[in-house]
């Protein structure tokens, strides 16, 4: 085969390398595009809002919301199986002030606070209060029980996988989507305040302080300026 008739088939081999390796290229964007996608969806502060509802929140500029006294809605039924096996009824710590967390063991904002919880729990647990977590999304509760160890977490979990437990939630009140989120009930078995973001251990008990001193009643609780969310 002379030079010239080999010119072709050397230029065909490598448009169609070129071709190939752009195809690649637009695969591996596409496909780490969702899975960043997939990833923000499922582990993320979710923003302020709580999917609309009539909730009575006011929200400080710290992105912790509170509710007045009389505008409070009650907490659903919160029982059932735990992660280590047990069984628990978030109903029976009415007269207690109750820290719900909500949580996976796959979500780094989650791994970040985890310590800040159990700090704070061990140093308000004689005070009335009762930590409580839920685990979401965990497809077992091996993942879960293997956090819990990690970051001493000594409080209980409801093993949630599929998130029923969220969907109880007055529309409104909690985002099944931001994991994650964080709500107190107060002493007479109402949701009070509530944080769709990851906690530090200074905004935890910011947002706890006022059901420690008498309760603060309403919006004052976690910032001087607020928006309802009414």
């Amino acid at each position: 085969m002379s030079a010239a008739s080999s010119a072709p088939l050397r230029s065909n081999r490598s448009n169609r390398a070129r071709t190939t390796a752009r195809a690649r290229r637009r695969v591996a964007l596409t496909t780490g595009a969702a899975a960043v996608a997939l990833f923000v969806s499922a582990c993320g502060s979710g923003g302020t809002s709580g999917g609309g509802g009539q909730t009575g929140f006011v929200t400080g500029a710290d992105g912790i919301s509170t509710a007045d006294k009389g505008e409070r809605a009650d907490a659903p039924d919160l029982s059932g199986e735990t992660v280590d096996g047990g069984h628990l009824d978030v109903d029976d710590y009415k007269g207690k002030v109750v820290v719900l967390n909500v949580w996976g063991s796959w979500c780094p904002p989650c791994r970040a606070e985890a310590k800040n919880f159990e700090k704070v729990y061990q140093d308000v647990k004689d005070q009335g209060v009762q930590f409580v977590g839920i685990n979401t999304r965990d497809t077992s509760t091996g993942p879960a029980k293997a956090f819990e160890e990690e970051f001493g977490v000594s409080y209980p979990s409801l093993y949630d996988p599929t998130g029923k437990l969220m969907l109880r939630f007055e529309k409104g009140t909690l985002n099944p989507q931001a994991i994650p989120s964080t709500l107190i009930i107060d002493r007479e078995g109402k949701v009070a305040a509530r944080t769709l973001q990851a906690l530090s251990e200074e905004k935890l008990r910011k947002m706890l302080d006022p059901f420690l001193t008498g309760e603060s009643g309403g919006s004052g609780g976690s910032g001087e300026s607020g928006e309802s969310e009414k």
